[in-house]
């Protein structure tokens, strides 16, 4: 049996500052709402955040930035958040923009315990300064570290009591990947299942990888909205 944590700040009260977390999510579909606004109620501070995306300005990760909490940011798209370049141009914030595919594997292999591996893409772009480059097969490729952190925050569809999580569509992007590559992995589950209830062959992410669930509570957010005129 897993920790069900009571609150969202029981659930993060071990996060402290200077801490590197991995927040699973693609834009504002499968991210742990209820973890990052307690995290911004805890002014937490001088934080390294790993995410596809960094929220928008009122909701997400845009809160954390909102309240300067973040000193680094790891991620591969950044486009819907005004604060967010704001402090970039203001120097106020550290980033490391990664193409998305790239992410995806630094933080797969950070999970699965590959310090490194060799990908072509960025190959002749400022991604790939300072970066030792190999050629396999007539081709360059570079050398990317994989991505370890000290929390990883992830979004859950379903889960049972042992821990074993499920998501829902688009949520599979990130969150489970997340799941695996940091020390300690804190789930926001949208329903709870008896244990014995999901099929073995649709856990995504087993329950070894997981230390603590928290009861969702869903807040239906439009990243973008668009209207016919």
């Amino acid at each position: 049996m897993k920790i069900i944590y009571r609150s969202a700040e029981e659930a993060i009260s071990q996060v402290n500052d200077g801490m590197t977390i991995m927040v699973g999510g693609f834009g504002l579909v499968g991210i742990p709402e209820q973890l990052i606004m307690a995290l911004a109620q805890s002014r937490v501070k001088d934080l390294t955040v790993i995410s596809n995306n960094c929220g928008i300005d009122d909701w997400g990760l845009g809160l954390l930035l909102r309240n300067k909490q973040i000193k680094k940011v790891i991620a591969s798209y950044v486009g819907e958040n005004k604060e967010f370049e704001r402090q970039v141009l203001a120097g106020e914030l550290e980033v490391e923009l990664i193409p998305q595919g790239t992410l995806a594997e630094k933080i797969r292999a950070g999970g699965a315990g590959i310090p490194a591996f060799y990908t072509p893409a960025g190959v002749g772009t400022p991604i790939a300064e300072s970066k030792e480059i190999r050629n396999f097969g007539g081709k360059e490729y570079l050398l990317e570290e994989s991505l370890v952190a000290d929390f990883a925050l992830v979004r859950a569809y379903k889960a049972d009591h042992l821990g074993n999580l499920q998501y829902n569509k688009t949520a599979q992007n990130f969150n489970p990947i997340m799941a695996t590559a940091a020390k300690i992995t804190i789930a926001e589950v949208e329903e709870f299942a008896a244990i014995g209830e999901l099929d073995p062959g649709y856990i995504h992410t087993p329950s070894i990888y997981v230390q603590g669930m928290l009861q969702a509570k869903q807040q239906k957010r439009i990243e973008k909205v668009t209207t016919r005129s």
